[in-house]
């Protein structure tokens, strides 16, 4: 799991100190749009929707923006509609990349996804080439500072219905059936542990060791992805060695 969790973190991260990230606020506003299209403009109702209100307050984004969003999606104001797609492909090393991908116009962005892959030494593949790679599921992290300990939170998520928990250097990682993640937050707020991240994510049933040759390719082939408007997630099966990473972040 560590080429997802190592991803998942560092982006976290980059995104807190990272000014060039302003298309965040689009993002997020295409996946509300897109949830209140599939699910109505209920978050009581609609799991999804309620997630992606929840990470646009995270993003501070202004709460006449979001229901505005809403409101496209459900057909109250006029609104783009975006097609949701998945991108498979390889990139340096033979990591396995996933693309979550909302867009108005798919011959466009299959041709610039595609550019990206070719100029960083990657590969665009075939629907379904990797996919199998990877599984969905529920995904919370707890940051050590300020957590009750290992044990007492073991004791807590499992209760809760996770599956898994694991102990990285600064943080835990909470694993569970993706119709469980709102319950298993639920509860840990409830026991007054604070939740750094709670997301439905893609994670790989195995990772891939990348040597250093390819890591710089391999990061920013990422970067890029992660930068294009039409990108909503990436996910990938790679693993580095911390100091790698680290250096990437600086």
């Amino acid at each position: 799991m560590s080429g997802h969790s190592k991803w998942a973190n560092i982006k976290h991260k980059k995104a807190k100190v990272d000014a060039q990230r302003g298309n965040i606020f689009s993002k997020i506003s295409r996946e509300l749009m897109v949830a209140a299209r599939a699910g109505g403009g209920n978050p009581e109702t609609n799991t999804r929707l309620r997630m992606a209100i929840q990470k646009a307050r995270e993003a501070n984004i202004p709460s006449e923006n979001i229901q505005r969003a809403i409101q496209k999606g459900t057909g109250e104001l006029e609104g783009i509609n975006y097609e949701e797609l998945v991108y498979e492909g390889y990139g340096p090393g033979g990591v396995a990349i996933m693309l979550d991908i909302l867009t108005d116009n798919r011959n466009r962005t299959a041709g610039e996804i595609r550019h990206l892959f070719s100029k960083h030494g990657g590969n665009l593949g075939e629907t379904g080439c990797v996919s199998w790679m990877f599984e969905k599921r529920g995904y919370i992290v707890v940051n050590k500072e300020g957590s009750p300990g290992e044990d007492e939170l073991m004791l807590v998520v499992l209760d809760a219905g996770a599956e898994d928990m694991v102990s990285e250097e600064d943080t835990y990682e909470v694993f569970t059936k993706p119709e469980d993640l709102e319950e298993v937050k639920e509860r840990l707020l409830a026991s007054g542990i604070p939740v750094a991240q709670a997301e439905v994510t893609m994670v790989p049933k195995s990772t891939v060791s990348v040597a250093e040759k390819d890591a710089e390719k391999l990061l920013k082939l990422m970067d890029v992805l992660e930068e294009h408007d039409d990108v909503q997630n990436v996910y990938a099966n790679f693993d580095l060695p911390e100091e790698l990473m680290q250096r990437h972040m600086s």
